[in-house]
């Protein structure tokens, strides 16, 4: 039996349930993806036997900012392997039409799901030449609102904090961005946001206070599941995008600023997913595109307080600033249609 879903603006087909994950209302004939997280399939047995090279972390280089992560090429790269220190495995085709995934005991299913929409997917869409964020992405006047950044910037807490202000969530820590029509456009992710115990507790008063991603993981999750918060499952227009910068303590925090073009670029370079899986001419490519994006659409800095207390200051203020955003979008929009 196979599952259907979508996510990241691709459609899924899994022969195993995705709790996390929506069904499509109808079956498809093609799949973007064929998703096994079953018994090791014969392409992935075949892949095995074809020369191996050791992609990440590269020989004789530091390993980066996740020592606990390998990635391996079969072949002439046809294949790909993503192993994870805890023993979860995972095998893409080089067009990223095929995965599989496994993992050992104590690990479940529930635990593959996890790592299969967070960075495998972020691996996915990369290796399908889709521009991706590292940045949550939430729906603010009918446009989309990308917050961007380092890992602990608070992106996913903002966003939970603003879904629970009754703002839909698009996507949580990958943001694909598709330029339609001259425009770029968020895909949206899955239902979910994913939390730190820490964060939990700066929302609800207590770190236990939402479900765990499996008993095996720290983190918990936010179910946009129109209770609490709402998930976005349309694809929406890009109005602006925030970058975080470091909290501080100064008294006019949280603030935002203004950001030159060239700055914003820097900025988006340094924060596209997974950057370092690119070859020189994608580099070109997407530095080409993230040009495109900043013409487009204004980039600020938002500077956060030291203090938790004052998330929902940071969230007015967001909200208050793209509103305005998207209403100049609509106004300039009705001109040109004239």
């Amino acid at each position: 039996m196979t599952y259907p879903y979508r996510a990241y603006g691709l459609t899924l087909g899994c022969d195993t349930p995705v709790s996390a994950l929506r069904p499509e209302p109808t079956d498809l004939e093609r799949y973007d993806i064929e998703v096994s997280l079953g018994p090791e399939t014969d392409w992935v047995r075949e892949a095995r036997h074809l020369p191996s090279r050791l992609e990440h972390p590269r020989p004789g280089e530091a390993e980066g900012d996740n020592p606990a992560f390998t990635l391996t090429s079969f072949g002439s790269r046809e294949f790909f392997e993503l192993a994870y220190g805890d023993e979860a495995l995972f095998f893409v085709d080089a067009v990223a039409e095929r995965l599989w995934g496994t993992c050992l005991p104590p690990l479940t299913n529930e635990d593959v799901a996890t790592y299969l929409l967070g960075p495998v997917m972020g691996f996915v869409l990369r290796r399908r030449s889709v521009l991706a964020l590292h940045a949550s992405a939430v729906c603010i006047g009918g446009q989309a609102v990308a917050l961007c950044g380092e890992s602990q910037a608070g992106k996913s807490t903002t966003a939970a904090a603003l879904a629970l202000r009754g703002i839909p969530v698009l996507c949580e820590d990958i943001t694909p961005l598709i330029e339609k029509d001259g425009r770029f456009q968020v895909e949206p992710g899955y239902p979910r946001v994913c939390l730190w115990p820490d964060a939990v507790e700066k929302l609800f008063g207590a770190r236990d206070a939402l479900p765990r991603l499996t008993p095996s993981w720290e983190k918990f999750f936010l179910p946009l599941d129109g209770g609490n918060a709402k998930f976005e499952e349309q694809r929406r227009v890009v109005s602006a995008v925030y970058h975080f910068a470091p909290r501080v303590a100064e008294a006019d925090a949280p603030r935002i600023e203004t950001m030159s073009a060239s700055e914003a670029l820097l900025n988006l370079v340094q924060n596209t997913y997974m950057n370092w899986l690119l070859d020189r001419s994608q580099r070109a490519s997407e530095f080409d595109a993230l040009g495109r994006l900043v013409t487009q659409v204004p980039v600020r800095r938002i500077v956060p307080h030291l203090d938790p207390g004052r998330i929902g200051a940071l969230c007015e203020l967001i909200v208050a600033d793209a509103e305005r955003v998207s209403a100049a979008n609509d106004s300039a929009a009705g001109i040109s249609a004239r």
